[in-house]
């Protein structure tokens, strides 16, 4: 194991205001464009290294 943090990434950032949010923190998101809002060049990169989907079963299908 390395001595290195690892960092949270941007989509985990983003679902974690989303929840702060909806217990009524008080804070909003910022609107694309907006000082301070990710740019689309950090989704490219997120999506770069972001790890694939665990697949789920569905109930009800057979």
């Amino acid at each position: 194991m390395s001595m290195r943090k690892r960092r949270r990434g941007l989509y985990a950032n983003i679902q974690a205001k989303r929840r702060r949010i909806a217990r009524g923190s008080g804070e909003h998101m910022r609107k694309a464009g907006e000082k301070g809002a990710p740019a689309r060049g950090a989704f490219r990169k997120a999506a770069k290294t972001a790890r694939p989907r665990r697949r789920t079963r569905r109930s009800g299908r057979r």
